[in-house]
């Protein structure tokens, strides 16, 4: 149980693979992302304010097409693409439960999004609309991950949040090997040094040099999100 002493916070960039709203089946599960969207809707009705950023992996993984073959840079634009289909999947699952949401794209897509614009982006929080920034940067050879940092940077956010399938961060993968260590608190230079791959090092990097703290947790436990912004300590932080 929280109490009055821990840290609540204010305003979180929530960083989702697409994996996450995958479940068992490749693409999109719309039950799975009704289920996301009402933990979302459980921490907006508490006066948080929310940005999201959310991957492809579930439909396109640019990276493996890469090693196929395919060309970098179109790789990385279909990559792009593909997280505006996640986008608006989630914004609709947001909207039938009441929850004002806003998709801003950081390539143009006027007819699916607004356009990212940094002053835009903060108003739409103010006004406790649930952002979800679509797109990545808008340039190739740059994560989700990457984009994340640089969102929540702009926004002004106190965390970001980076929703996975494990409860934290380990030593090695620990659906792979039961040995590895697991680790409540970690330092950006530690993280860096051991190479571990939960978040992309150019995203850790861009945190590091901004003080930006970012705590990883286990998606699948249902009000993880909730407990998380409410200072119960789940997963592991990142600072």
């Amino acid at each position: 149980m929280t109490t009055a002493k821990k840290k609540v916070y204010k305003r979180v960039l929530l960083k989702l693979s697409g994996e996450a709203l995958q479940g068992d089946i490749q693409g999109l599960d719309h039950a799975v992302v009704v289920s996301i969207a009402e933990q979302i809707k459980a921490v907006h009705e508490k006066g948080v304010e929310l940005a999201c950023v959310i991957g492809a992996g579930n439909i396109f993984r640019g990276m493996k097409a890469v090693r196929e073959g395919m060309d970098r840079v179109t790789g990385d634009y279909i990559g792009m693409l593909a997280t505006m289909i996640n986008s608006m999947a989630l914004q609709d699952a947001l909207e039938k439960q009441g929850v004002h949401t806003r998709v801003l794209s950081a390539i143009n897509m006027e007819e699916l999004a607004e356009p990212y614009i940094k002053r835009r982006a903060i108003r739409h929080l103010e006004k406790k609309r649930v952002v979800i920034f679509a797109c990545g940067t808008g340039n190739p050879f740059f994560t989700t991950d990457t984009a994340a940092a640089l969102r929540a940077m702009e926004v002004d956010a106190d965390v970001i949040l980076k929703a996975t399938r494990v409860d934290g961060i380990y030593s090695g993968d620990p659906l792979k090997d039961k040995t590895v260590k697991r680790f409540e608190r970690i330092s950006y230079m530690d993280f860096l040094k051991k190479r571990l791959k939960v978040m992309d090092a150019t995203a850790v990097s861009l945190c590091m040099d901004n003080k930006l703290p970012i705590i990883v947790f286990d998606l699948t436990k249902k009000g993880n999100i909730e407990r998380v912004i409410a200072g119960e300590k789940i997963g592991t932080v990142v600072s």
